[in-house]
């Protein structure tokens, strides 16, 4: 953390006559009541699960003015209105891990905002290409496998309910193109005859979902990343009669393509094929080829850039207003979720194992806020 230096002190009593409180961070906006979502509630979220960390690393935040910041209830003022989290079983670093994510949930609701819980089913992450489960459970069979996924979710969501923090949403895996908690749960290619086995892991957690929420109000997520074979994906689900309510894609142009009128005719055909609707559940975009640690990143050159995007702050506004006038201009437009808007290089300007997405936050590398946050405004 910085100290108080002399220029420090300077700032920060000119800040004390512009306002701000006796801390020097700027006073959020107090919210009302924790908003009840409804059939039209549209969601501008943030995944913030990386707050934790960064605030042990005493991270601090700024305003696009240079007033420090509380980020999470920064991110309220200009308008989010959901925070996705991510849940691991037993990682190793105690990151993610359930009474972390419960304290991030409590902060997110003392200031206005919902949850999305994204259950990983995993002690870290879990993507296309990786789907270990918990170390606790890689030697289970089949049945011992649903028992524990229902047991787990179970609890889960009873300790969500009795700190009265219950999500709006949870979703069942991440990413899970070709499955989850491998192999017992995997699909396609040579695993495509394990579908039954997918879909049993898949009712055990939605069953542990519905039990604890007895009245119905949270909402079930399914979840895939790409655009290309997200027909097939959800396909499946509807010929299994899979039980969950919103479907989820994860959108990044440098991986899923450069054309957001493909990415609008995917969702809008999803959506009107399985009835439910569509939440852009992942998407971030860079606001500079330049990084700040030594951490490689995967944006580096403009060949991954789309054309009418620079890697620019206003660039990457740009981009983020088309991904938000995409979703609202469908009718099961459910919302827009931004991946990791924090994860600024928090460990240091020469860190190996810092972040690899601090070009593409929503924080320049002073860790002021960029001009992107007014596309979350309502």
């Amino acid at each position: 953390m910085t100290k108080l230096t002399n220029t420090f002190l300077i700032t920060f009593i000119f800040a004390l006559m512009l306002g701000c409180n006796d801390t020097g961070i700027v006073e959020p906006t107090q919210p009302n009541s924790q908003p009840t979502p409804t059939d039209t509630t549209f969601y501008r979220a943030v995944d913030l699960s990386f707050q934790p960390e960064a605030n042990d690393w005493q991270t601090n935040y700024y305003d696009a003015a240079g007033n420090q910041i509380e980020v999470i209830p920064f991110f309220a003022d200009h308008g989010v209105n959901l925070v996705r989290l991510r849940l691991w079983y037993a990682p190793e670093d105690g990151y993610c891990n359930l009474s972390k994510t419960i304290e991030m949930a409590k902060e997110c609701k003392q200031s206005g905002m919902n949850v999305l819980l994204c259950i990983q089913y995993s002690d870290t992450w879990a993507d296309p290409g990786n789907q270990s489960p918990p170390l606790a459970w890689q030697n289970l069979d089949l049945d011992a496998m649903k028992d524990s996924v229902y047991a787990y979710t179970r609890n889960v969501m009873l300790a969500f309910k009795s700190n009265d923090i219950m999500p709006a949403i949870v979703q069942i895996g991440n990413e899970t193109n070709s499955g989850f908690l491998w192999d017992h749960g995997r699909v396609g290619g040579s695993f495509d005859d394990n579908w039954n086995n997918y879909i049993a892991l898949i009712a055990r957690a939605s069953t542990a979902i519905r039990d604890v929420d007895a009245d119905g109000k949270v909402k079930i997520m399914m979840h895939y990343a790409g655009l290309e074979g997200a027909e097939w994906y959800f396909g499946k689900l509807a010929q299994n009669s899979v039980d969950y309510n919103y479907i989820g894609i994860s959108y990044y142009a440098i991986w899923h393509g450069k054309s957001l009128d493909y990415l609008k005719t995917v969702l809008s055909s999803l959506a009107s094929t399985y009835k439910r609707k569509v939440f852009l559940n992942e998407t971030a975009y860079p606001w500079t080829l330049e990084w700040n640690d030594w951490t490689n990143n995967p944006w580096g050159e403009n060949s991954q850039l789309i054309s009418a995007y620079p890697a620019t702050p206003e660039g990457q506004k740009a981009y983020l207003q088309e991904i938000k006038d995409i979703m609202t201009g469908f009718d099961k437009g459910l919302g827009f979720c931004y991946w990791a808007p924090d994860w600024v290089a928090f460990k240091g300007s020469e860190a190996t194992d810092g972040s690899t997405w601090e070009n593409a936050t929503l924080f320049d590398f002073d860790n002021k806020a960029l001009p992107a946050f007014d596309v979350f405004a309502p």
